[in-house]
């Protein structure tokens, strides 16, 4: 049953990094595929902060402050759109985007302080280093890995093919 609504959707995990300019570059990618593929394909966002990037172990705990708190896309989005703000901010502008979105900033902080996300942001980054994650943003749908690091080009033509050939088996 190819269109019942209990067919899973595919996944594509998005290792990404929220100081990256690349993995901002790669947010038209993901709203081109939430736009063709809709609840059919879906996007999870894992953690991979660079030691080069000395607020995105930070951002990643408070993206997902933004999950527990009901936004996790618009904030991680929010963020992904400022980089260079981040860069040379650091928390203090991931309070301001929780703000800016109506989120409790105070829990954000409170967050950031007593490490309540770190094992989830240790969890993917192990993850990531176990399956070959060098870089982001690096994605992976199905059992194929496409690392968009060194170039995005192509990427989302690739990711197109896996999906509808995964979606295909489906049916």
């Amino acid at each position: 049953m190819s269109d019942s609504p209990s067919a899973a959707p595919v996944v594509l995990d998005l290792w990404c990094e929220l100081e990256c300019p690349d993995c901002h570059q790669a947010l038209s990618d993901v709203h081109a595929l939430r736009a063709r593929y809709g609840d059919r394909l879906e996007i999870r966002l894992r953690h991979f902060p660079l030691e080069k990037h000395k607020h995105a172990y930070a951002a990643a705990q408070a993206a997902e402050e933004a999950v527990v708190q009901g936004k996790g896309w618009p904030y991680i989005e929010a963020v992904l759109a400022r980089t260079a703000d981040l860069a040379r901010g650091g928390e203090p502008l991931l309070l301001e985007v929780a703000r800016e979105l109506d989120l409790d900033a105070e829990e954000f902080d409170t967050a950031l302080i007593d490490g309540r996300h770190l094992l989830i942001v240790d969890a993917d980054q192990a993850e990531g280093k176990a399956i070959g994650v060098t870089g982001t943003p690096t994605y992976v749908i199905g059992d194929e890995r496409l690392d968009g690091g060194k170039s995005q080009e192509g990427l989302r033509a690739r990711i197109e093919e896996i999906a509808d050939r995964l979606l295909a088996a489906q049916g």
